[in-house]
């Protein structure tokens, strides 16, 4: 089955935490805590632990995110978690990974498996869809 929806950021919050021992590369790493909020056949919201590799300036870089969703996909309530990655060139995303974290799924959502991915569209509308299985 396909859940598709679109979110907002609610909250973005850099963390004071860096790697260990300090490597100097041409793009600092960061990491922060996202919250989201999601409408559509996707209903809830998300907390998320974020990593990147960016370059504010010109808009190039990579993230790494772990997220734990609790809410409904399709009417059905639960939590699960799910892992994506990016890289962008400034207007474009490649390499992308999305995946369900396997046994993850909590409520009506026990036994979900899939994977997903996400756009942000010309006009800043984010989206995201969710392709599961319940078993």
């Amino acid at each position: 089955m396909r859940a598709s929806g679109t979110f907002t950021v609610k909250a973005f919050a850099p963390a004071e935490l860096a790697p260990s021992p300090p490597v100097s590369t041409g793009v600092a790493v960061g990491v922060a805590t996202m919250e989201k909020h999601f409408e559509g056949d996707i209903v809830g919201h998300s907390a998320t632990l974020f990593t990147s590799a960016f370059d504010q300036t010109s808009g190039v870089g990579t993230y790494v995110a772990m997220e734990s969703f609790e809410g409904s996909l399709h009417d059905r309530d639960g939590a699960f978690n799910f892992a994506h990655s990016a890289t962008t060139s400034g207007s474009d995303r490649t390499d992308e990974f999305f995946t369900i974290v396997p046994s993850s799924g909590t409520g009506q959502l026990t036994g979900i498996t899939g994977s997903g991915g996400l756009a942000v569209e010309a006009d800043g509308t984010h989206r995201m869809w969710f392709d599961y299985e319940l078993s």
